[in-house]
């Protein structure tokens, strides 16, 4: 199966980039996508869960940088299967990145896929449907977070949408980047019995070194300053929304980012 699509967004070719190879977005921007693994600067490993009829798969993808020349073209490459549906892919995808009006860039990718087993068993009109529906979808996400990148103030704890480094290859990925929020008064942090519980359910796990019992709640989360910088360890969240949940893991090093994250859900 042949797709191309094209959309155009109001953001420069380098910015948006740097958001296609930057996990944590694309985590949050692509339809379905559970999570991310960097094993290299150009290797993941991502979960995806889509519906198609009246299947529902949930497909391990391999994928491979195979050719790009910044910031105007890429040529990925591909591989997944979900043994519980018998169903497999193949995809080879090209991104062209072209300057658009306004300081815009037009987004055109092509996709050339083989679907296999119960899934391929479906006739072409009912996947091209979906895969319409899908980039419709990955347009919008995509728009949103140029367009939060944009009205974030530039502050040196802000968020970076940069290309992860590999440094943290290997890092799972299932929440996009948010843009810095406020931070309130820390006397003002509510006690672990009082954190809201709806909409979202958040259960919060973290390691530090030396993060004392008697501690508040965001140090015994974070740790004292000598830990953020010496650490070498990640903090994880889980955050519980209906039959979902979505994993974070963020580096000690960005712990006043995730802390600012954290608040921004009890809101």
């Amino acid at each position: 199966m042949e797709i191309e699509k094209t959309l155009t967004v109001s953001a420069p070719p380098q910015q948006v980039w740097d958001l296609l190879l930057n996990p944590r977005v694309m985590a949050g921007a692509v339809p379905g996508m559970k999570s991310i693994e960097v094993i290299s600067p150009t290797e993941y490993v991502a979960e995806m869960h889509q519906k198609i009829s009246f299947i529902s798969a949930k497909f391990k993808l391999k994928t491979r940088i195979v050719e790009q020349k910044a910031p105007e073209y890429m040529r990925v490459e591909g591989t997944g299967e979900d043994a519980s549906v018998a169903s497999s892919l193949k995809q080879t995808s090209e991104v062209f990145l072209l300057p658009a009006g306004d300081g815009g860039t037009q987004l055109r990718i092509k996709v050339s896929v083989d679907v296999l087993g119960r899934l391929g068993a479906f006739g072409l009109s009912v996947m091209k449907t979906k895969a319409d529906r899908l980039w419709e979808e990955f347009g919008s996400n995509l728009a949103a977070r140029i367009e939060a990148r944009d009205q974030a103030p530039d502050a040196p704890g802000a968020a970076s949408l940069a290309p992860v480094a590999p440094a943290v290859a290997r890092q799972a990925v299932t929440r996009p980047e948010v843009a810095p929020v406020p931070v309130p008064d820390p006397a003002s942090a509510p006690a672990p019995g009082l954190v809201p519980r709806d909409p979202m359910d958040a259960a919060i796990t973290a390691s530090t070194e030396d993060a004392s019992p008697d501690a508040g709640w965001w140090a015994r989360i974070f740790g004292t300053a000598r830990n953020t910088r010496n650490s070498g360890q990640f903090i994880r969240v889980e955050v519980r929304q209906l039959d979902k949940t979505i994993c974070v893991e963020w580096p000690v090093a960005a712990a006043s980012e995730c802390r600012e994250w954290l608040r921004s859900l009890q809101k």
